[in-house]
């Protein structure tokens, strides 16, 4: 296997850069869903991240190779939350100007964390895309550097460092469980557990509104998709129809994707408070519930479910937890 856009040593490279800046996360077992799957399944606890969210990792992997022109004349990028609030946070790190688009999707908790770190934050339009495009617009207009969410080796890169944290704290894990969207996280991931052992098996995980990564890969190609509300908001918007990166690594490295509800996400958010005392916002709690619902085909007997995010508005999470205890009591 081999992929010129990212390489092994790349990521090792991105691990070496973000040390300070991002934070190494625990991964902790669940004995719950290993009585339930008969597995050994772990939680990779992303959502304790200093920003809320694994986005950090590759938002700092970029930033930090900027020239000193590029710092000094300032980053853009879009984002529906949590990338934002990464590249925010970092910029603040490095006293580099930063400006976040947004659409008026994006969650308020999530635009206002953004405003407290000192970024420039612009909501245009009613989707990502638009906002992507607003973006692309003022890059061009104030000279910014584009620091994309996903589609970019330095960012994939960062994300894969989650990887070798992985193969380094359980050296036996043969299946990972994975929140797909534009494919960063998954893309890195994929990239350097195939690069240590092609035999480990790698499972993408999409809400079923607009997801627009799945479809896709069984497109062959990136689509479009008119974007839907969900829980899930994270995982929210397109993959680019220019993409670049992440849709060619994930056809080559992922081995399989699958979608759950936006009842089965509620009741993995439930689950993770309840079993676990973590708070984890619909998008990172993809995995879990596609473990929770059957929806792994082939699940091995070292699995790790990584949980990416705990950016959630408090009222949204006690009534998903109510509701959820309501129906299983």
């Amino acid at each position: 296997m081999s992929n010129p856009d990212v390489t092994l040593q790349d990521v090792y490279q991105a691990r070496q850069k973000i040390v300070g800046i991002a934070t190494r996360t625990p991964l902790v077992r669940s004995p719950s869903l290993t009585e339930q799957t008969g597995a050994s399944v772990y939680l990779k606890l992303e959502s304790v991240q200093t920003t809320g969210s694994f986005k950090i990792r590759g938002a700092a992997s970029k930033m930090l190779g900027l020239t000193p022109g590029e710092r000094e004349r300032g980053v853009i990028t879009v984002s529906s939350g949590n990338h934002g609030r990464a590249v925010a946070y970092v910029a603040g790190q490095l006293g580099v100007r930063a400006v976040i688009c947004m659409s008026t999707r994006v969650p308020n908790n999530k635009v206002e964390a953004i405003r407290r770190l000192g970024a420039e934050v612009v909501v245009h339009g009613e989707s990502y895309d638009e906002a992507d495009q607003r973006a692309s617009q003022l890059q061009q207009e104030r000279g910014l550097t584009m620091i994309h969410p996903f589609d970019d080796p330095f960012t994939i890169a960062g994300q894969g460092t989650i990887g070798l944290e992985l193969l380094e704290d359980l050296p036996e894990i043969d299946t990972v469980v994975v929140p797909l969207s534009g494919g960063g996280l998954m893309a890195g991931i994929a990239l350097a557990l195939k690069s240590a052992n092609p035999a480990i098996r790698t499972i993408g995980v999409s809400m079923d509104r607009a997801p627009v990564m799945y479809h896709s890969l069984r497109a062959g190609k990136p689509i479009e998709m008119e974007e839907e509300d969900t829980l899930a908001d994270a995982l929210v918007g397109g993959i680019g129809l220019d993409n670049r990166h992440t849709f060619r690594i994930i056809q080559e490295y992922v081995d399989d994707t699958v979608l759950v509800s936006e009842e089965e996400i509620a009741d993995a958010m439930a689950f993770a408070l309840e079993k676990h005392h973590l708070v984890v916002e619909g998008g990172g709690a993809v995995g879990i519930a596609a473990l929770l619902h059957q929806r792994v085909r082939e699940i091995g007997r070292n699995v790790v479910v990584v949980v990416s995010g705990s950016n959630v508005e408090l009222p949204l999470l006690l009534k998903v937890a109510q509701s959820s205890r309501g129906a299983n009591p």
